[in-house]
């Protein structure tokens, strides 16, 4: 019962965005996002919500692909009590690189709860990047501002629900080395 109750939580529309949990609500964290990051999203269908994250409740992870085939940028907040994560992966884009529609396959997993939505290729969604450049205080890192587009939803893999992501707005950070 308390696992369906988990999984309802995920499929009931949020009416106003949800605002993720600070990091580390004792005191200011340390930015994982470049100090400017954010990301906006709406989702419907399995998750139902409005996201509305700014750097100070917002986790940014990346790392290089495979064979150095671009980037994978990972974002995550709280939402009804989960942690929600989103993982773009970009095998066109390189370092410094800006423009319009980097094929992109996206995940998007509720962590601990074994669920998991993501694009079967890159057909499906595209990503225009506005912003690509370095870190002052770190050359390897990059600040990355995009908007995510997709024409179809993401099916889940485990199971047969779905997400649509019908807005999905970021900025966080790239790391081009694996050091």
């Amino acid at each position: 019962m308390l696992a369906f109750g988990a999984l309802a939580a995920c499929a009931k529309q949020a009416e106003a965005p949800v605002p993720a949990t600070p990091v580390d609500a004792a005191g200011k964290p340390a930015s994982t996002c470049g100090g400017k990051g954010n990301l906006q999203a709406e989702l419907a269908g399995a998750i139902g919500a409005q996201l509305d994250w700014p750097d100070e409740a917002l986790r940014c992870e990346s790392m290089p692909r495979p064979d150095e085939e671009g980037v994978r940028l990972r974002f995550s907040g709280d939402i009804d009590g989960q942690r929600l994560a989103i993982i773009i992966a970009l095998p066109g884009l390189q370092a410094g690189l800006a423009g319009n529609e980097f094929d992109s396959n996206v995940t998007i997993s509720v962590e601990g709860s074994g669920r998991f939505f993501s694009t079967p290729n890159l057909d499906t969604c595209w990503t225009d990047i506005a912003t690509n450049e370095p870190l002052e205080d770190d050359p390897d890192t990059y600040a990355v501002v995009g908007e995510l587009t997709c024409v179809g939803p993401l099916g889940e893999l485990n199971g047969d629900g779905f997400v649509d992501i019908r807005l999905l707005r970021f900025g966080g950070v790239a790391k081009w080395s694996t050091g």
